[in-house]
């Protein structure tokens, strides 16, 4: 058996890989966001210089190609209008602002309760959060207009906005995926040559997750996600690329493994800085989704799709869990993202001990898992008040 899978990157069914990656990243994010325990360690941001965020985004735009580039097609939006492939997009997007808000609000409250409770105002302070009892008149109305955002509930108003613009993306990727491509390239070294972003109010500064530079990850996975309806790569299989992707990995993984080749490292992008290399390239800003981040994102996609033992491991019993989770990625997002904020008020109030660390993150893994199989549950069983449908005959 060959080492790499010559066959299209997802096939005509369901592929599993997007569903368990996702629910991984998912994972991972969760991880990531109670700092302090031994477990994340092995998340991507450790193994590399990307982490989950640029994984999510990705299989995002991916997800949207293959959920909502039929209803744009050229017979459908003939048959049916523009507006009913623009509609069920913009319609997810509404979903995910007020999710996104509920999630805030949540937060909000969470290290409220616990700055009372540990008697530790300090906690009101955290994570952007100081804003709204310092200045409520001006920072309660910017959160619902997504300009002040608290730290790790900030990712949705990025997707949202990418989400509103999807529809056109799709429409010039389904006749011009190589103009697209290029647009949106574009579109991503003006914004980190200029420091293009969406301003925040009132707090200054940008968006954490600039939409002008993220478009590009959610692009490369929309057009992904059109190649694989028509049965076709957006990159080919081919073994030396394949083993060049492998090596820069391994390279990346040596860079934040080992100390000495770190520093060295790290010193030669600072020379090129100094040179005038312009700091997209030669910087690991995760606002601007600098170069060496995105590399190492694109070149791990390119690794694992081209492994044919990775869909088998992702279909299989094992991987149940994470294709569950991956399914009802906004539930088990959202939760995670509340209950991982929980447990970080709860290891602040209690002087972060290792033991906390230590239970906390798999006491929440298995709750979303049972918030997954809830939401699948929840949205199979009919309603009760669902009134009956009228026979036949």
């Amino acid at each position: 058996m060959s080492i790499v899978s010559h066959a299209p990157s997802l096939p005509s069914r369901r592929d599993p890989r997007l569903d368990a990656f996702r629910g991984l990243a998912l994972v991972m994010i969760f991880i990531d966001h109670v700092p302090g325990n031994p477990f994340e360690a092995f998340t991507l941001r450790n193994l590399g210089f990307s982490d989950a965020a640029e994984a999510f985004f990705f299989m995002s735009g991916l997800a949207a190609a293959l959920a909502y580039s039929s209803r744009l097609s050229d017979p459908l939006r003939a048959q049916d209008g523009l507006w009913s492939g623009i509609r069920p997009m913009w319609l997810r997007a509404w979903t995910l602002y007020k999710t996104h808000i509920v999630m805030t609000m949540m937060v909000i409250a969470i290290f409220a309760v616990a700055s009372a409770w540990f008697a530790m105002p300090e906690l009101l302070k955290k994570h952007n959060i100081g804003g709204v009892f310092s200045d409520p008149l001006r920072t309660v109305p910017a959160l619902f207009a997504m300009t002040h955002q608290i730290g790790y509930v900030n990712i949705l108003p990025a997707y949202c906005v990418l989400l509103l613009t999807a529809p056109f993306a799709i429409l010039v990727g389904l006749k011009r995926p190589m103009m697209l491509l290029a647009a949106s390239v574009a579109l991503w070294v003006i914004t980190g040559l200029v420091r293009l972003n969406i301003p925040n109010w009132p707090g200054g500064g940008g968006w954490f997750f600039n939409p002008f530079a993220w478009q590009l990850i959610f692009v490369l996975g929309l057009v992904t996600g059109l190649k694989s309806k028509a049965g076709a790569r957006l990159v080919p299989v081919r073994f030396d690329l394949f083993l060049g992707c492998l090596a820069f990995l391994v390279f990346v993984f040596a860079w934040r493994q080992i100390p000495e080749l770190g520093k060295f490292m790290n010193t030669q992008m600072w020379r090129l800085s100094e040179a005038g290399a312009p700091h997209l390239f030669v910087a690991h800003s995760k606002s601007f989704l600098a170069l060496p981040r995105l590399l190492h994102m694109l070149a791990l996609i390119y690794v694992l799709s081209c492994l044919p033992w990775v869909v088998s491991l992702c279909a299989s019993a094992v991987a149940a869990p994470l294709r569950l989770m991956g399914q009802q990625g906004l539930e088990v997002f959202s939760y995670g993202t509340v209950l991982a904020m929980v447990f970080q008020a709860i290891m602040d109030g209690y002087g972060d001990p290792w033991i906390l660390g230590l239970l906390l993150p798999p006491v929440g893994v298995v709750a979303l898992y049972g918030i997954a199989r809830w939401s699948k549950w929840r949205k199979t069983t009919p309603s009760p008040e669902a009134p009956s449908a009228p026979a036949l005959g």
